[in-house]
């Protein structure tokens, strides 16, 4: 199986910091303090200001408030400026100052970071990664950013902090807290070799060429955007060797060889959101028991195995990276909504699937985490209106993605436009790979617009075989369009029940709610039925079509998107 990793490497040098100084302190029913001066700061080729002295935030007499008073309070204002001519990574990090006896734990501080690429990030400022302080006096310290700047470019970032609304009298009650930005960032950084490092996992030797004249260098790896090298590299006639060592199953990680002779720690090139994604979760090779439900306790529950995590199969573009069980590191916010990741497709791409305006926990059962019910179809009586779109009379449109849509697609393709689309996302979703509504028959039927009895399709039969695959057997099924359905076979790679209910897996939401795949027609009583996951968690395929179940569109993510956060319920990945 090939891998991938970030491979970095520069010259020792002097680590040089950019400080940008902002006063906050907190006092909950107490006396708080402000800044009245801006302050400007450079630093090499770089800048960096604040930009508004009026913009200082005034927390005198503060006291907790929602995420969305936060949002509507006064911002910090600061500039970054790369007068360079090459681009230079940084990083934007919190420091807690003046620690004493009465200082507000950051486990009930709220923070919110924006710019004009990067969406209002909300968190907790103990749920940022913890680095080391540089400003004298401070305790703690948290990156909330980490990025380049290119040449000659210029970043205006926004801050807000604010007493989290949960916060008790017991926990914040006459606290303080006082802090102060640190940018820092390694400017004269010069990149001179663009890599995707592949290696096979029982280690296998890199090599690269660089640039003359380099004759020392350290070198680290890294799944994460930030590493200190400290490994040496032996560097003969300007190439390098380096044997890598296993220490995450990577999938895809590309990133920048640098070479800098003023620093001695580097910000790595921040990886795109499908290689954030794989690199922090460690992938399993063997396959699991399909007849099986996937849980996280299977303690008293029969047919269920605890296969929780992340998976491989293939699909019609490569090895394709499946989540499975009650995994909690799989949610993402984008367009205002909460979705979860339920693959990353073989194009690098990420499947998403709507799960409410909130953050639901595995288990909750919510109307919420769908957008409406809907019929799969308004017509039933004959076998073509299993098709997502379909021409009368014919097993399936005989040009992809033509033919007349059905009930489901008309309300997706509508939900697309007002919720993505008009509002100026369409850019950050792919078509590709595509949805498939596979509707090939099963072994020993033939199709027939109104049969002597019942057909069934291949899905019928995956499903009875426990077989799920996500390849698409006929290209005209697959609709590359944006939005669409989750298929029964991601049903049971995810871990959906067969004879067992789930209701612990992800993709459980108490409700009934529609796949794509289609099941059989019944000429009998003249039902056309797809396959949907009803109430308890379970496959079921006795869905009429004209039956009003939920609808929980599905998208796929551009795989260079660049995302923040950690996936989890409280930090999900946000699409920068």
């Amino acid at each position: 199986m090939t891998k991938s990793t970030k491979i970095t490497f520069l010259v020792a040098g002097a680590l040089v910091i950019l400080i940008g100084i902002i006063g906050i302190t907190y006092a909950f029913f107490s006396t708080g303090g402000n800044q009245e001066q801006a302050n400007t700061f450079t630093s090499g080729c770089l800048n960096i200001s604040l930009t508004d002295a009026s913009a200082s935030i005034n927390l005198t007499n503060t006291y907790p408030v929602t995420d969305l008073e936060g949002l509507d309070g006064t911002s910090y204002d600061f500039t970054i400026t790369n007068s360079c001519n090459t681009s230079t990574n940084y990083s934007i990090n919190l420091e807690s100052l003046n620690q004493v006896s009465n200082s507000l734990s950051a486990d009930y501080i709220k923070v919110a970071l924006s710019s004009d690429t990067v969406d209002n990030v909300i968190s907790i400022l103990n749920d940022n990664t913890s680095v080391t302080p540089e400003i004298d006096g401070a305790y703690e310290a948290y990156n909330l950013y980490t990025g380049t700047l290119g040449a000659s470019e210029t970043k205006t970032y926004h801050l807000k902090l604010w007493l989290d609304y949960d916060a008790t009298v017991e926990q914040a009650a006459n606290k303080v807290y006082s802090s102060k930005i640190n940018v820092v960032a390694n400017p004269e950084t010069q990149v001179v070799d663009n890599l995707e490092a592949t290696f096979e996992l029982n280690d296998k030797t890199l090599t690269s060429t660089l640039t003359n004249n380099v004759t020392s260098a350290t070198y680290c790896t890294t799944t994460d955007n930030i590493c200190t090298p400290t490994t040496s590299a032996t560097i003969d006639n300007n190439n390098y060797a380096v044997k890598l060592e296993k220490t995450k199953q990577v999938a895809t990680a590309l990133g920048n060889l640098t070479v800098n002779e003023s620093t001695n720690e580097i910000v790595c090139t921040q990886l795109n959101g499908t290689s954030k994604i794989i690199c922090s979760n460690p992938n399993k090779i063997n396959a699991p028991d399909f007849s099986k439900t996937a849980q996280a306790n299977c303690e008293g529950i029969e047919n269920c195995e605890e296969t929780n995590g992340i998976y491989e199969a293939k699909d019609d573009f490569g090895t394709s990276y499946y989540y499975r069980g009650a995994v909690e590191n799989n949610y993402v916010s984008f367009a205002g909504y909460y979705w979860r990741i339920i693959r990353i497709n073989g194009d690098g791409s990420i499947r998403i699937i709507y799960d409410g305006t909130s953050a639901h926990a595995n288990g909750e059962s919510s109307e919420d985490r769908q957008t409406q019910t809907s019929s799969y179809n308004s017509s039933w009586d004959y076998s073509y209106h299993v098709g997502y779109a379909y021409e009368l009379g014919q097993q399936r449109p005989s040009i992809q993605n033509d033919g007349k849509p059905s009930t489901i697609k008309e309300v997706l393709d509508n939900w697309y436009t007002a919720n993505i689309a008009d509002q100026g996302l369409d850019d950050h979703l792919v078509s590709a790979p595509g949805f498939c509504n596979d509707r090939n028959m099963a072994s020993e039927y033939s199709w027939s617009e109104r049969p002597s009895s019942i057909i069934y399709y291949i899905p019928y039969e995956r499903l009875i075989d426990r077989s799920p695959t996500l390849k698409c057997g006929n290209n005209l099924d697959l609709y590359t369009t944006k939005i669409g359905l989750i298929t029964l076979d991601e049903i049971l790679l995810a871990g959906g029940g067969v004879t067992t209910n789930n209701n612990s897996y992800y993709l459980y939401t108490g409700q009934n709610y529609w796949t794509i795949s289609p099941a059989y027609f019944n000429a009998s009583n003249n039902n056309a039925s797809v396959f949907a996951i009803d109430s308890f968690g379970n496959i079921n395929s006795n869905k009429n079509v004209g039956s009003l179940y939920g609808v929980r569109p599905v998208i796929n993510l551009s795989s260079k998107v660049i995302i923040t956060g950690s996936g989890t319920v409280e930090n999900p990945y946000v699409v920068a």
